[in-house]
């Protein structure tokens, strides 16, 4: 453990749906909402935890995130659902979409839930880990159609966002859960380094006249974000962020084409496969298992530490943390502390040391 505070999981989760129930927020999707912010913390994915909670306020207050309702349904044929989110909260909406198809599933064997006019989501991996734990698989992508801050390959304009893409699935021992985006860097990690003065350790962005950069400031000054392989092999990320555009902006039908969205507006796809349907579980877990193991046992190259399976730095992370409380990042405390004041909310006091 470091020296800087540490806070229990849930005071931090009682005092974010506080915040967001005082402005407004029904109970419960404000509840969903903290949940989600704080599962992303302690999973160490400090840009999309309660770091992004001022974010959200904003869009609260210019009127970008519906505080009550529900999804509009476009279509259901059973195993393919297709919502309008008419702007609630992303968090709460994919929590949903998570439930329906985890319970379709069951039914179906798979369940597909496409999401038009979302907003953010947060940190993806949160959700296919909870699928993971109900001995399910879960495919996870979102894009957000009014940003356009990575170039395709061989461009220097920006035309599409950084696409994450998220998947769970259960082995015989921990789940295996990966969540990455299809450009090399995101915009969040940009804007946090260039706030701390920092630079990233490669050449991920190129400047407003197209020569790659390792400074964040240039997504500030023109600038974009290469595609996941970068200047070498970046046609890869292209072709998946294009996939990721069509199953989140053409399937629900509304996206980019339609030039209007803003703020942090998302499109949303999930799956949810359940193993039962095809050869069972246990054969399912049989071989991811196996190809696990494999993957951790194999040598690594000189100097490096064993290898990792996707999630498993998360995982373990996450189950220190609710252990011995939460660190959060620098910055994020001062920034909940004027919104929590605002609002008359008493934020959390750190555990003692």
């Amino acid at each position: 453990m470091s020296g800087a505070p540490r806070f229990e999981a849930s005071a931090l989760t009682t005092a974010a749906a506080g915040i967001f129930a005082a402005a407004g927020v029904e109970a419960g999707k404000a509840r969903v909402m903290a949940e989600v912010l704080v599962e992303s913390d302690l999973m160490g994915h400090v840009t999309h935890g309660l770091g992004l909670m001022p974010k959200y306020m904003d869009e609260i207050t210019a009127g970008r995130m519906r505080k009550d309702g529900e999804p509009e349904v476009l279509s259901d044929r059973g195993a393919a659902i297709t919502w309008d989110g008419r702007a609630l909260p992303g968090g709460w909406l994919t929590m949903k979409a998570l439930d329906l198809a985890t319970e379709r599933a069951k039914q179906y064997g798979t369940c597909s839930v496409a999401i038009a006019r979302s907003q953010h989501i947060g940190c993806l991996a949160v959700y296919p880990a909870r699928a993971a734990e109900r001995g399910l698989m879960c495919l996870l992508y979102s894009s957000a159609p009014g940003t356009a801050s990575v170039a395709p390959f061989g461009a220097k304009q920006g035309v599409y966002s950084p696409n994450p893409f998220a998947a769970g699935y259960p082995t015989d021992e921990a789940p295996v859960v990966t969540d990455i985006s299809a450009s090399i860097t995101t915009n969040n990690m940009s804007l946090r380094l260039a706030g701390r003065g920092e630079r990233f350790p490669e050449k991920w962005l190129l400047d407003a006249e197209g020569n790659p950069t390792d400074d964040p400031n240039a997504i500030k000054q023109g600038g974009t974000i290469l595609p996941a392989g970068g200047l070498d092999h970046g046609q890869k990320g292209y072709g998946w962020a294009l996939v990721t555009e069509a199953l989140t902006q053409g399937l629900p039908g509304y996206g980019r084409a339609d030039g209007d969205a803003a703020g942090m507006m998302a499109g949303v796809f999930l799956q949810v496969i359940d193993p039962d349907a095809f050869a069972g579980l246990g054969a399912f877990t049989r071989q991811t298992g196996h190809t696990a193991a494999a993957c951790r046992a194999a040598a690594p190259r000189p100097g490096l530490p064993p290898v990792r399976l996707p999630g498993q730095k998360g995982l373990k992370l996450r189950e220190a943390a609710l252990a011995g409380g939460v660190e959060l990042a620098p910055g994020i405390l001062e920034a909940l502390q004027p919104i929590a004041a605002h609002y008359a909310v008493e934020l959390p006091a750190p555990l003692a040391a």
